[in-house]
């Protein structure tokens, strides 16, 4: 805990912003107890196991199953209970799966063997990952990696403001924009040059995305209000510094009046929605925390030492993506990701 406060502190330094709340205060408000961690610790046993020889986790369909994209996924969940390439019961795996990232990639910060049509998802969380080991490890390699892959988003995006599928995009969405504003908030974190322009312009796409008669955000300006589209919309602004604006508060709304595991993604809207109720904090993580813990616990699969998820109706992504991403939520309490806090 000590560790994960000196991150968030150094982080807030740089960034010039205050720390609305404490790490202790949080705490007092949402904890992780036995049954959970036991959990959580089951499921790192499950991710550790399915690493592949050269360091890599791979997916079963989409995006996710692209090992770079599920290596950064899997990543955030070790980082998550403070597993870092110099420490952690599973700093071992941590340290191979960074080696494989940095591994793929090619001299113009862009990452080798990725499907081209859906690159920038890839790009995105893979630089999420880095960045919070940069922001701890501090290595010059991995600095001069990251400053590259910034580059890439900065450059990739569109005229629109957010960013779509690939590099060369005229287009956007939330569904992407979303990783790459994550990742330039954690880029930046850790000390690295992010343009003010970029992301003032990345605010102003996802405000064109409200979509005032629902209270939630469409997945492109003008389109129907969705769970996860919401859930990255509001968490698109609070990591672009927007926490106290008033479509945040009724995206949080949206986000508990239509949350349910039998739509679809949602998975991949969690994945948003935790960091984002997290952030706004009090009473609302509390209440989300509690919700997500309940329905979480109550689908885990066990099996021998090894838990793990598998949502396979609303997915389809397979149980090493769902275990990483239930994992990063249900480890929030440690407070290990700066990337989460305000």
């Amino acid at each position: 805990m000590k560790r994960a406060l000196r991150i968030a502190v150094l982080a807030f330094a740089a960034l010039g912003l205050p720390m609305a709340r404490t790490m202790a205060e949080e705490q007092d408000t949402v904890s992780v107890d036995a049954e959970t961690e036991g959990v959580i610790h089951g499921a790192l046993a499950y991710l550790a196991k399915q690493q592949g020889f050269n360091g890599s986790w791979t997916g079963e369909g989409g995006t996710a199953a692209e090992p770079v994209a599920m290596t950064g996924y899997a990543l955030m969940a070790f980082i998550s209970t403070g597993n870092l390439p110099d420490g952690g019961e599973y700093g071992r795996n941590v340290t191979s799966g960074m080696q494989f990232l940095l591994n793929q990639v090619q001299p113009d910060g862009l990452f080798r063997d990725v499907q081209q049509g859906k690159y920038m998802y890839n790009h995105g969380i893979a630089t999420v990952a880095l960045s919070e080991i940069y922001g701890e490890t501090g290595s010059p390699l991995l600095r001069q990696r990251l400053q590259q892959m910034v580059s890439v988003i900065v450059n990739a995006q569109s005229p629109l403001g957010g960013w779509r599928y690939t590099p060369t995009s005229r287009d956007a969405d939330v569904s992407v924009t979303v990783l790459q504003v994550a990742a330039l908030r954690a880029a930046k974190n850790a000390g690295l040059a992010v343009p003010q322009d970029t992301i003032d312009r990345a605010i102003a796409f996802v405000g064109k995305c409200y979509n005032e008669g629902a209270g939630g955000f469409a997945y492109q300006p003008g389109g129907p209000a969705g769970f996860a589209r919401t859930a990255a919309a509001i968490y698109s602004l609070q990591v672009c510094g927007k926490y106290d604006d008033p479509e945040v508060a009724k995206g949080s709304d949206y986000l508990f009046a239509n949350d349910s595991e039998k739509q679809a993604w949602w998975p991949y809207g969690c994945y948003y929605a935790a960091p984002a109720q997290y952030m706004i904090g009090g009473d609302v993580w509390k209440r989300w925390y509690g919700e997500m813990k309940d329905k979480l616990l109550s689908t885990v699969i066990r099996d021998g030492d090894a838990d793990y998820w598998d949502e396979k109706r609303s997915t389809r992504l397979g149980p090493i993506y769902d275990t990483a991403v239930f994992v990063t939520i249900l480890a929030m309490p440690y407070h290990y990701i700066p990337l989460y806090q305000r």
